[in-house]
């Protein structure tokens, strides 16, 4: 790890409005490289091209100063959302480790173009892009009016995203043990419109990870988006426990709890 997650997370935000500098050779040629190293639990691979909205006719009706975009694409296999969300949110986080901005687009973009742009097949799809350049001083009016109708610097509670043995029994921060700053970080994670569909379980020295659907985003008609957060979400646990200092592994280890039906089992992580 290149840089202190735990710092990164708690202070990296979404990016809408740039400052209209040209990204720096030295920046790009370490986002290039940094790339190249990202891996995922479940071995689907990534494709990432960087994207220049005047070659291509790229736009985004809500990002402002720059012109130098980040595509993605990954094959319609497996857990393949779970594990672009897992590697997308590593080069993001990277980025605000160099002091340069991102924010993850989905929706508010001409995703023809885009898609075009990255060659995508038939095979392939593409989540979601972001734009990349050094965040402006000062966000723009839209911007400032999108966070707040998101309410972008909210969290839900603790106890209402984790649970202890099973889902009728909250989990506190403070009987989260060993686990809490990993699930704080959870807690912490962007999602598409700030849904934070990720719910978590703790089993003595094993976590059982939970999507809770919004029925728009996780029918999408391309891809279940709300998969792609909760890679997000893994992630942050993922550099949390290790920067902590255990070892552990994902598996599959779905311990069939009774649960309501809008949330359905993704994953466990067994610390050693």
């Amino acid at each position: 790890m290149e840089y202190s997650a735990k710092s990164v997370i708690r202070k990296r935000r979404s990016v809408r409005t740039y400052s209209g500098e040209t990204l720096r050779e030295e920046d790009r040629l370490k986002l290039e490289e940094y790339i190249k190293t990202l891996k995922n639990p479940f071995d689907v691979q990534i494709e990432f091209r960087f994207l220049d909205a005047k070659q291509y006719g790229l736009s985004s009706p809500v990002i402002l100063g720059t012109d130098l975009y980040l595509g993605a694409k990954v094959p319609h296999v497996p857990n393949s959302e779970i594990a672009f969300g897992y590697d997308f949110e590593q080069f993001v986080l990277y980025a605000w480790s160099l002091g340069i901005g991102t924010v993850w687009l989905a929706g508010t973009l001409n995703r023809s173009a885009f898609e075009k742009a990255m060659e995508v097949k038939d095979t392939e799809y593409m989540p979601a892009v972001t734009p990349i350049g050094y965040p402006a001083e000062k966000m723009s009016v839209r911007e400032s009016l999108m966070r707040k109708g998101v309410k972008a610097d909210e969290r839900l509670p603790f106890e209402t995203l984790f649970f202890k043995d099973s889902f009728s029994a909250p989990l506190t921060a403070d009987d989260a043990g060993r686990f809490r700053e990993a699930l704080e970080m959870v807690r912490l994670a962007p999602s598409a419109v700030n849904k934070q569909p990720w719910r978590a379980v703790v089993c003595g020295d094993t976590v059982h990870f939970y999507e809770k659907k919004t029925k728009a985003l996780s029918q999408n008609a391309t891809s279940d988006l709300q998969k792609v957060d909760v890679g997000i979400a893994l992630l942050h646990f993922a550099l949390t426990i290790e920067e902590d200092g255990m070892k552990g592994r994902f598996l599959a280890d779905d311990p069939k709890l009774k649960q309501e039906e809008d949330v359905g089992y993704i994953i466990s992580y067994r610390v050693d």
